[in-house]
């Protein structure tokens, strides 16, 4: 018997969201904040103009926190219409490496193109040139109670 949550404990479903302007991306921000994944789980599929991240996403939208603890959830959060990708303060050698994203945000360019960026913990940030801001975050597996069985704090 596993003492995994389930989303029918709490009588939610699992997130599946769009994003196609800024004010829409700021929801999925919140929601992925303090989400941590291996630097594997994350991908570009340059001939499909996609770039992907697996996470293991903190619930901030779970009011049930009370009845079972802290959880999180392995999500996708994919952005499409990618163009170019680049990073700083990334070790991309480093197999091994696990990271934690703090924001996504959109910075608006000409014509609809822009750049999404990812900021991590530890002055680290991926930088994804976009023809359009199409960002999706659906869940995919149930949640799983927070290893830490902590809320992430950010002292303030």
């Amino acid at each position: 018997m596993s003492d995994d949550a389930r989303f029918e404990d709490g009588r939610e479903a699992p997130l599946n969201l769009g994003a196609l302007d800024a004010d829409d991306l700021g929801v999925i921000s919140s929601l992925v904040q303090d989400a941590v994944f291996p630097i594997t789980e994350m991908t570009w599929q340059a001939g499909q103009r996609r770039f992907a991240l697996l996470l293991n996403r903190f619930r901030w939208e779970d009011d049930g926190r009370d009845r079972h603890g802290p959880e999180r959830v392995r999500s996708l959060l994919v952005v499409d219409n990618v163009l170019r990708v680049s990073s700083q303060g990334i070790d991309r050698g480093d197999r091994d490496v696990i990271l934690s994203l703090l924001s996504v945000a959109y910075e608006a360019g000409r014509d609809g193109a822009g750049h999404v960026l990812l900021t991590l913990a530890g002055d680290g940030a991926i930088k994804l040139s976009v023809e359009a801001l199409e960002v999706t975050l659906k869940d995919v597996t149930r949640p799983y109670a927070a290893p830490s069985k902590r809320t992430p704090d950010h002292g303030d």
